[in-house]
């Protein structure tokens, strides 16, 4: 009987499983999680999650029974330790053995960790799990009991998202970021700015060119603060690192797969050996023009899982849609279409002083991006565009009297 073995329970493995069985897929599934816990969200573990403002149920994705009754097997807290592509075996770490005739890796991605002194200081803390986001919570209230501030180390969408949510916690917050603006990899700089404002207007405070040198222990073992490369001394009762990740290709490396800061695909998901696609954060994909790109956003999981499952039944179902992502820090709702890599000109549609308003990426007079804030219609009309390879110019984008939808029916 055909078996396929889905190695990761996130949003990319759910994903796999589920689209399997609504291609017809008659064989065995069996959907492996390395936590205790069955599929969750993970976009609310550092805004409602950390917050207090959800619980255990609203985080559920997908419940084991939901997923029983569609004849796929979780497995939680097991581990997979090698693949053996020769004898198509998964093994894992209790020593057991899976056979698979079609295997599927979504093994997400590991936040990045500091290497400095104090780094592993009870107190300092990533967040990419449920348990990570309990922990800072349970930490966060300590700290506003003792009156203790809180320390971001990265000024991207985790630290700052993580940074809003401790301030409407009542916490003083620091952000500590190396750049000399927020988001600089993925932002225009007047967006970066507004930001930088939005974030100051709620008490954040926010160092740039930020050298952090050691993170400094009590006699306890806990920290007492951050100090960096000039002396100074940022006291902290806790430390959100949040540096970036690191795509879990272990796995895929050790058994030849090839790996280039994630395991490469092409638009379908395929590795390298017919039998292995892979989804989600551990992936990078090669595009056309031989160049590798590495999204990590729910989207991208679940549209890679949908087309690795296709592959495995034999169809061509290539992930081509226009990237979009989000964020949502205070009141405001960030919601990007498109990349915006490599834009030489912006343009604003709305008052940024509002807070509702939408940048406009361009490249050469082509629209590359739009990131909106508190604009939904905004976004949804610019994955519109980017879908159709339709572009405004910048003073059409800018003005806010002119109807952007028309330019779709010509």
């Amino acid at each position: 009987m055909e078996s396929i073995v889905i190695v990761g329970a996130g949003h990319a493995g759910v994903q796999a499983a589920e689209a399997l069985r609504v291609s017809g897929f008659k064989g065995s599934i069996t959907l492996l999680g390395d936590e205790t816990y069955g599929p969750y969200h993970r976009p609310p573990l550092s805004k409602a999650w950390l917050a207090g403002e959800m619980n255990s149920e609203q985080l559920v994705m997908r419940a084991p029974e939901i997923l029983a009754r569609k004849a796929i097997e979780l497995r939680t807290g097991t581990a997979v330790n090698r693949i053996d592509r020769a004898a198509k075996l998964v093994k894992l770490s209790d020593g057991s053995a899976l056979s698979y005739t079609g295997l599927v890796l979504a093994t997400g991605a590991t936040p990045r960790s500091l290497s400095l002194p104090g780094s592993d200081a009870q107190g300092v803390f990533t967040l990419r799990s449920r348990d990570d986001a309990s922990a800072i919570a349970a930490h966060m209230a300590v700290c506003g009991e003792k009156q203790l501030p809180v320390i971001v180390i990265g000024g991207g969408f985790i630290g700052l998202e993580v940074a809003a949510t401790a301030c409407k916690k009542g916490l003083s917050v620091t952000v500590l970021e190396a750049a000399p603006r927020l988001l600089g990899r993925v932002l225009a700089p007047v967006l970066s700015e507004w930001y930088a404002q939005l974030h100051r207007g709620h008490g954040v405070r926010l160092v740039f060119d930020a050298r952090v040198a050691a993170i400094e222990a009590d006699v306890q073992g806990g920290i007492s603060g951050v100090r960096m490369a000039n002396g100074t001394l940022y006291p902290a009762g806790l430390v959100l690192v949040g540096i970036g990740v690191v795509a879990n290709d272990q796995l895929a490396r050790a058994a030849g797969l090839a790996c280039d800061r994630g395991i490469v695909v092409d638009s379908c998901g395929r590795t390298n050996d017919p039998l292995i696609v892979a989804a989600g954060d551990c992936t990078v994909r090669r595009l056309t023009d031989g160049s590798l790109i590495r999204l990590e956003s729910v989207q991208n999981a679940n549209e890679q899982g949908k087309s690795a499952a296709a592959t495995l039944m034999g169809i061509d179902k290539p992930f081509t849609a226009t990237p979009w992502f989000w964020s949502d820090q205070f009141d405001r709702k960030l919601q990007m279409a498109g990349l915006s890599m490599g834009a030489d000109q912006w343009a604003v549609r709305g008052e940024m002083a509002a807070g509702t308003f939408s940048v406009y990426h361009f490249k050469g007079g082509q629209l590359l991006a739009v990131d909106s804030v508190n604009a939904s219609k905004d976004h949804l009309q610019a994955r519109k565009l980017l879908e159709a390879s339709v572009s405004p110019t910048q003073q059409q984008a800018a003005d806010v009297s002119f109807d952007l939808t028309g330019l779709l029916s010509h």
